[in-house]
């Protein structure tokens, strides 16, 4: 406990050095898409480590969908080896971030420290959760003794999108996989006192409703794509939206309502384009698409996911005249759960009661994050989420990371490190 004290010391008085990592790598806007500033954020973060005597590769996922010359998707990575032979403890944090959007009262880009917190897109969800576990790791690194076995830090691109770029890259490459390591903790915004075990399912897709162009004063001699869009959009309205609230889950998913299943309509695209000028044309529609978000339960079968959404297009095509579509998948992941006893989620949940004096919450996050990657393609199981910043703050305007939350998720990031390199009693 000597050591894990100091390491607690060294920390709050990194206080500073804290918020003003957070407020720099909000000033990278790393908007996801297209994926601005993806390389001089990775290297921001990749000087700093090693300066600190870090070994520090990049790694551009080329080939990879959205990577190009002028968006190129940069990872960084670094690494740093203990006094003595042990595993090593990987921290990951996407640096990219959502659109800002409307509402905000401050420059999402310009952060503003004020009564305690740090705002500024990406502060919570998720560039607070990275500085404080640059922090910790930094704490322990400096600390007399040293430790045993490794420390890595990764920043990753793209998981807004998938993370297909960026953690699924590097998993690719074998970086994600024993021997290399051995546990991965990512810094999501899942709440100061919770530990996330895991994540729903998701599927996207893309409906096209398919009709025939005509002019707009003689719809009759056409067939209007948005109508049998509207004739799908009523059928979920009447039949599978009911069904997915009665599928409950046994998983601790947060918040209550997401225990359920949920669609959602992400976008609706028909007729003129949406940045056309002037007066609109008199035209009947011959194509709508649809995106749907579909998030789904441990309980429930992919397939059966895929097909309640084919067996409605089916049944319109029978049942409506003219009707026809086409279904492209955009993205897939089947839900992901680490176990209760696994050596990473009994270690955090320890150092959160012993940092914050109460009980960890073991949660299921509602979203997908890059742990998915981490345990298909690693297949790597000890992995979990833990960082500060309220979930419920992801992707809103005025988004915020508590100063002391940061603080916290430092001390518990660094305590569980400990325990996992069994250097606690080492000091």
């Amino acid at each position: 406990m000597v050591m894990q004290d100091a390491v607690f010391r060294r920390i709050e008085e990194k206080q500073e050095d804290l918020v003003a990592l957070t407020c720099d790598l909000i000033r990278f806007p790393t908007v996801n898409p297209p994926g601005e500033a993806y390389t001089p954020c990775a290297e921001f973060l990749g000087e700093r480590l090693r300066k600190r005597g870090f070994d520090v590769s990049y790694h551009r996922a080329e080939g990879v969908v959205g990577d190009s010359a002028r968006y190129p998707r940069t990872n960084v990575v670094a690494r740093i080896e203990g006094s003595r032979p042990g595993p090593c403890v990987h921290f990951n944090g996407h640096i990219d971030v959502v659109a800002a959007g409307r509402g905000w009262s401050v420059d999402p880009f310009a952060p503003v420290v004020r009564d305690g917190r740090v705002y500024g897109r990406g502060a919570c969800d998720m560039k607070g959760g990275i500085a404080a576990a640059v922090i910790a790791v930094e704490a322990l690194v400096e600390q007399e003794g040293g430790f045993a076995g490794a420390l890595e830090i990764s920043g990753t691109v793209d998981e807004e999108s998938g993370g297909y770029a960026g953690v699924g890259y590097l998993a690719q490459q074998g970086l994600f996989s024993r021997p290399r390591v051995d546990h991965v903790i990512i810094p999501e915004p899942l709440n100061v006192d919770r530990v996330c075990i895991g994540h729903r399912g998701v599927w996207w897709a893309e409906v096209e409703t398919r009709g025939r162009i005509a002019h707009g004063s003689m719809p009759f001699l056409g067939d209007c794509a948005v109508r049998h869009m509207g004739a799908f959009l009523q059928r979920l309205e009447s039949e599978l939206y009911p069904a997915l609230a009665e599928k409950r889950t046994a998983m601790p998913v947060v918040p209550e309502g997401a225990r359920q299943s949920t669609l959602n309509i992400n976008a609706i695209h028909g007729g003129l384009a949406e940045d056309f000028e002037g007066l609109p044309a008199p035209m009947v529609p011959d194509s709508c698409r649809m995106v749907l978000d579909r998030r789904y339960l441990i309980e429930e079968d992919p397939e059966a996911v895929k097909n309640e959404i084919v067996s409605i297009l089916e049944s319109l095509k029978h049942d409506r005249a003219g009707f026809d579509y086409a279904l492209k998948e955009v993205l897939a992941f089947q839900p992901t759960l680490t176990d209760a006893g696994a050596p990473v989620v009994r270690a955090v949940s320890a150092a959160i009661e012993a940092v914050l004096g109460r009980p960890a919450e073991q949660v299921v996050s509602p979203g997908t994050y890059d742990q998915k990657h981490i345990v298909r393609v690693g297949h790597l199981e000890d992995c979990i989420a833990y960082g500060p910043g309220i979930l419920d703050l992801a992707h809103q305007p005025d988004e915020y990371v508590g100063i002391d939350d940061m603080i916290a998720s430092a001390k518990v990031m660094a305590s569980a490190t400990l325990a996992l390199l069994g250097s606690a009693a080492a000091g």
